[in-house]
C-alpha cells in the first residue's frame, strides 16, 4: 500500500444513539485531541443507525470543525448492524498508515494512542489494555470487573491465549494488517439489520483472525474511566458473546477463515 498523501493516523469513533455522551462535551475532547496531534490525521464517525440525533450532532461538529482543524473530518452512516460491522465499515473506509478505533464515550482518552504508537516499528497491532500491569482503571463497578474476567478466562481458553483483555475498545493496526484482516471477519462483518445494541465479542474473533494470520499482538496499559451504560445486559450479553467465540472456531473449523 503507497503511503503517497495518506494521513498517519486515522480514528474510527464507532456511534449509536450517543446523544448523552454528546451532550457531556465527549466532542470537545476529540476536538482538543486534534488541535495539538502533530502529525497528518483523518476522524471517521462510523455510525450505526442512530435514531436520536445523533447523526445530526455528528454532522453539526464536523461542519463547526473542518476548517478550523487541520485534518479531515467524515460521517460513515450505516444501517443499524450493531458495533462490529460498524467498526469494520469504518476501519475499511479509512486510508491511515494506522488506524485507531476508540469507543464513542471516550472511556479512554484520545492521547493514550501515542502509548500505542511507541510500539509501532515493532508491532502491526497494539491493543489497549486495562488488565496489565501500568494500567488505570477508574469507576467501574466490582461485579462488572468480576464478569469481565470471568468472561477473558474463557476467551483465553476457547480462543486467543496469553491477551489479557480482548474487549478494550482502544485498538489499533496498521493499514496494511486492516485491509486483510477486516475484510475476513465473519461472525461480525455481515451488514444486516438488528434491532438491539448488542455489542458482542466482535474484537475476539478480529484477533483470533490475528493470530491465526500470525500476527505479532501487543498489549499496552491505558488509562480507563467506566461510563455507566444501561445497553449491557452483563449475563445475557456474556452468554451471546460465549455463543459467538464458539461460532468462530466453528467457522474456522469449516475453513471460512481462508485467507
Amino acid at each position: 500500500m503507497s503511503t503517497t498523501n495518506l494521513p498517519y493516523l486515522s480514528i474510527v469513533i464507532p456511534s449509536y444513539n450517543e446523544l448523552k455522551n454528546i451532550q457531556r462535551g465527549v466532542l470537545d475532547n476529540v476536538a482538543e485531541f486534534l488541535k495539538t496531534y502533530p502529525q497528518e490525521w483523518e476522524v471517521i464517525f462510523s455510525d450505526d443507525g442512530s435514531t436520536d440525533g445523533t447523526v445530526e450532532e455528528i454532522e453539526k461538529f464536523i461542519d463547526k470543525n473542518q476548517k478550523k482543524l487541520q485534518g479531515q473530518l467524515r460521517l460513515l452512516k450505516n444501517i443499524h448492524a450493531g458495533k462490529g460491522p460498524t467498526v469494520q465499515a469504518g476501519m475499511l473506509a479509512a486510508r491511515g498508515q494506522w488506524r485507531l478505533f476508540t469507543d464513542f464515550d471516550q472511556s479512554t482518552p484520545l492521547g493514550d494512542v501515542q502509548k500505542l504508537l511507541a510500539f509501532s516499528e515493532e508491532f502491526p497491532i497494539i491493543i489497549g489494555s486495562r488488565e496489565i500491569e501500568g494500567a488505570r482503571r477508574e469507576r467501574e463497578p466490582l461485579h462488572r470487573h468480576i464478569m469481565g474476567r470471568g468472561f477473558n478466562l474463557l476467551v483465553q481458553t476457547l480462543a486467543i491465549p496469553g491477551i489479557h483483555d480482548t474487549q478494550c475498545g482502544f485498538k489499533l493496526f496498521s493499514g496494511e494488517v486492516t485491509e486483510r484482516l477486516f475484510p475476513m471477519m465473519h461472525v461480525y462483518g455481515k451488514q444486516e439489520e438488528r434491532t438491539d445494541a448488542f455489542t458482542g465479542a466482535f474484537d475476539v474473533e478480529l484477533l483470533y483472525l490475528a493470530r491465526k494470520m500470525k500476527y505479532p499482538i501487543q498489549e499496552v496499559p491505558i488509562e480507563w474511566h467506566h461510563n455507566h451504560t444501561d445497553r449491557v445486559s452483563p449475563i445475557k450479553d456474556s452468554l451471546r458473546m460465549l455463543r459467538d467465540i464458539l461460532k468462530v472456531r466453528l467457522a474456522d473449523l469449516r475453513g471460512v477463515y481462508r485467507s
